[in-house]
């Protein structure tokens, strides 16, 4: 408890941020959710008063959509949290994650003389001393940095990525009202404990603090430029480590236009089936050998270039794929190509984390039938013919029904994937998007049969079976040792006994409250009839005040059993 005070403590100390946000809470219908957090203190006095606790439910829009609007309202912190929530379907469902797909980035950019500012700071020099000409008027703004055009006095072209200023202090604000919002959420919602909002919370902090650090762009920059050094069809901008800091990032102008401005690609004279296959086989070498990839392939940070070659730009937000889960996928990708379904259904199994409550043998069953009814009419189809957008959005519904927990990289490979997937089929409406990845996949599952893989995987389960063998012996004498000398401890567990708790606890109070004012009243009464004190009209004043301050508190007490809903 008392690291739970401080926390509330240190959250509460900008009551302003509170205030607005408990607000526009307010405003989109949330009400309930506002009592059920106990923010009520927060709620102005005149608003409480008039609604008397009951807060009318909003039936339209939708909560997703209400919720996505008050997003939008409470600024940069929040956009990018429903931005990360709109990756995980599966902790929020897919209704709240395709409401937040729709959120925009784009805000007013801040005054050139803050940016000039901010360069000056962040170089330790004057702009002209850095720059030939640096373009005022910014190209792009977001809600945490814009983008100004301009050219170093080497002649070099290149962007020039500026941090808002303020905006750490302002997401670190809200990083603290959010953790402890989802600490109030877990205590007294218990059923929000199944969407483990601490956990959103702490996956945000960690990617919105990677975002707010330019030097750790930087070097994603750097890695992806290594990576494609010998793959001339794809570009990676150069990075100026002497100009770039935290809040400052100068990276080299890639000349292009969109990768989905189709009309500028046909007045290019551009062949669009060559830019789909370039930037579709850029992905599926950083998913499936890399290990390392771009996050947020979206349109704006794809280009192509006048000489038919693909670059990219913003890799704020990268994933990592690890060994075992690259060959599990490649797996997947041939299983779905070679119409094995069983393998398919094995290999998903993998993907997710099951739950441990769970009888696996029914799981494994029911999970099977579900796969199996929606893949049956892929039987008859071509690979051109699959929609592989529909066949990832049914994989993750069938992953949210079976409570599968899908590792957070997997998330947003899915997402990358559909993106380029619709990217590769607005170029070319014939693209064939799976068996793309055939090459890929068939090389990786070949390198997990090649003599060395097995090797080292041998090497790998005899050193774990030689530590079992090893350590065995010791930690059975321990727990003989215990046993001997009566030391062992059960831990247990008992599930739903917090909100026991809590309900005896709220009970027990109301009782003592009720009995405090009784003898608050009775007191009163005894004061009248024997006039003690000073009286008026013969009336005690003493005990019209007792009376006075009882009457307050039960009517608190009567508004605070109405609004629980339990009389």
């Amino acid at each position: 408890m008392p690291f739970n005070f401080l926390t509330l403590r240190r959250t509460y100390k900008n009551v302003n941020r509170v205030r607005q946000i408990v607000n526009v809470l307010l405003k989109y219908g949330f009400g309930k959710l506002v009592d059920q957090l106990h923010l009520n203190r927060f709620v102005p006095f005149r608003k409480r008063i008039r609604t008397f606790g009951q807060w009318p439910p909003l039936k339209s829009p939708t909560v997703p959509e209400r919720l996505r609007m008050a997003f939008t309202e409470l600024g940069p912190s929040f956009i990018k949290l429903a931005q990360i929530l709109s990756t995980r379907p599966d902790l929020i469902t897919k209704p709240f994650a395709d409401e937040f797909k729709k959120l925009q980035d784009q805000v007013p950019p801040f005054s050139t003389e803050e940016a000039v500012r901010i360069i000056e700071e962040e170089t330790g020099r004057p702009v002209r001393q850095v720059f030939l000409r640096l373009d005022l008027e910014p190209v792009a703004a977001a809600s945490i940095a814009q983008v100004h055009h301009g050219t170093l006095t080497d002649g070099s072209e290149v962007v020039v990525k500026v941090q808002r200023p303020g905006i750490r202090e302002q997401i670190e604000t809200d990083i603290n009202i959010l953790a402890a919002v989802a600490h109030l959420m877990e205590r007294y919602i218990p059923e929000s404990v199944f969407y483990n909002p601490s956990g959103i919370v702490d996956e945000f902090t960690r990617t919105v603090r990677k975002e707010l650090d330019f030097t750790e762009e930087a070097r994603n920059c750097i890695r992806f430029r290594k990576n494609f050094e010998k793959v001339h069809d794809v570009v990676i901008p150069k990075v100026y480590g002497e100009f770039t800091t935290e809040s400052l990032l100068v990276m080299e102008r890639i000349e292009g236009i969109r990768i989905d401005d189709i009309d500028g690609i046909s007045r290019l004279g551009l062949d669009r089936k060559s830019l789909a296959r370039i930037g579709v086989d850029a992905y599926f070498k950083q998913v499936l050998e890399d290990g390392f990839f771009h996050a947020d392939p979206h349109a704006g940070n794809i280009f192509a270039l006048k000489d038919g070659r693909v670059g990219f730009m913003d890799f704020g937000i990268v994933g990592r794929v690890s060994p075992e889960l690259r060959e599990t996928m490649a797996n997947t990708f041939l299983a779905l190509i070679h119409k094995d379904f069983d393998k398919l259904i094995e290999q998903y199994l993998e993907l997710g984390l099951v739950p441990e409550d769970v009888d696996l043998d029914v799981f494994r069953k029911e999970f099977k039938y579900d796969l199996a009814d929606f893949l049956e009419p892929l039987y008859g189809l071509t690979l051109k013919e699959l929609n592989f957008a529909e066949y990832m959005d049914t994989i993750t519904r069938l992953a949210i029904k079976h409570k599968l927990k899908m590792p957070a990289d997997l998330i947003l490979v899915n997402k990358a994937m559909l993106i380029l997937e619709s990217l590769g089929r607005e170029l070319d409406p014939n693209f064939d998007f799976i068996a793309a990845a055939e090459p890929y996949a068939s090389r990786l599952v070949r390198e997990r049969l090649s003599p060395s893989k097995i090797y080292e995987k041998t090497r790998k389960n005899f050193m774990e079976v030689s530590d079992f063998f090893i350590l065995f012996p010791k930690q059975m004498k321990q727990i003989v040792r215990k046993v001997l000398k009566d030391d062992i401890h059960v831990k247990m567990t008992h599930i739903g006994l917090d909100k026991f708790i809590r309900d005896m606890d709220r009970s027990s109070n109301r009782i003592s409250f009720s009995m405090i004012i009784g003898a608050m009243l009775l007191s009163s009464a005894i004061m009248h009839a024997t006039g003690v004190g000073p009286t008026f009209h013969g009336i005690s004043i003493l005990g019209l005040t007792a009376f006075g301050f009882a009457f307050f508190l039960g009517i608190w007490l009567i508004i605070s059993i109405i609004r629980s809903g339990r009389l």
